[in-house]
């Protein structure tokens, strides 16, 4: 009797996948023949650190926007192995790199999460590739790698992968070493977790606190419930949430005593 196989999916339909975006810093400071060439660094050293962690590149479905690619991984993809070996080899390529004499120097911001991705016309659609674009643009991201010098790449990955994937003990990965982020950036928010190779937890907390907490925009609906606390600290509040989340702004005045919440 012949076998019967089972239907196949129709193209397109979503599926869970794990997103990945690299993108270079000041690349539009350089001009075009440095730019050219530091494409195709990125590239080699995205190669050479997927296959030193057993990654197969070729099953990529990358779109390169050219100071960044974005990245589909497979669905067998092994997500400990991208947040462990890959980000240690591609660190590696980077001081490599960077070490050659008179060589443009290549620094990174990385961001990483898992959701759910479908194909579409102009490549991929879901909340994994919107988020994965959000955080690698996190204002905290940008001002880790801008405040730790000697630093050549900085990665942030989604709350969901870090609970998931960071805090289950997996070899290679080590909780203590990302620090918690919360991102805002256009109508996305939410939490991050930042880790620097090469650089301690407390740097990149120091280097967190700097960067400054975008205001939420007029249409971005109801604010959150969370409840703040807040101190003044040289000129700014600085504000820690119930789960011990980090906002900084200008100091918010008490309200009159006796009165009643805004309507």
């Amino acid at each position: 009797m012949k076998e019967i196989s089972p239907p196949r999916p129709p193209a397109g339909l979503p599926h869970r996948r794990l997103c990945l975006a690299a993108d270079v810093e000041q690349y539009s400071r350089l001009d075009t023949r440095t730019q050219s060439a530091v494409q195709s660094e990125l590239v080699r050293m995205l190669d050479e650190a997927a296959a030193l962690s057993g990654l197969d590149r070729a099953a990529w479905t990358r779109q390169p926007q050219g100071d960044l690619e974005f990245a589909v991984l497979p669905e067998t993809t092994p997500e400990d192995a991208v947040l462990g070996p890959f980000v240690h080899h591609l660190a590696v390529r980077l001081r490599d790199c960077n070490a050659r004499p008179a060589a443009q120097r290549v620094r990174l911001r990385m961001a990483v999460d898992t959701g759910v991705v479908a194909d579409a016309a102009l490549g991929h659609a879901g909340p994994a590739p919107v988020a994965v674009a959000r955080y690698v643009n996190a204002p905290q991201l940008k001002v880790v790698l801008a405040t730790l010098a000697t630093a050549d790449l900085a990665v942030i990955v989604s709350d969901r992968l870090y609970q998931d994937v960071v805090r289950s003990g997996r070899q290679d990965l080590d909780p203590a070493q990302y620090v918690r982020a919360h991102v805002r950036v256009k109508e996305f928010g939410g939490y991050g977790w930042i880790r620097v190779p090469g650089h301690g937890p407390q740097d990149v907390r120091s280097a967190v606190a700097e960067a400054p907490v975008p205001m939420p925009s007029p249409d971005a609906g109801a604010p959150s419930r969370t409840t703040l606390s807040q101190y003044v600290h040289q000129g700014a509040a600085v504000g820690r949430d119930v789960v011990g989340g980090l906002t900084i702004g200008l100091p918010v005045a008490p309200p009159p005593a006796g009165s009643g919440p805004a309507r």
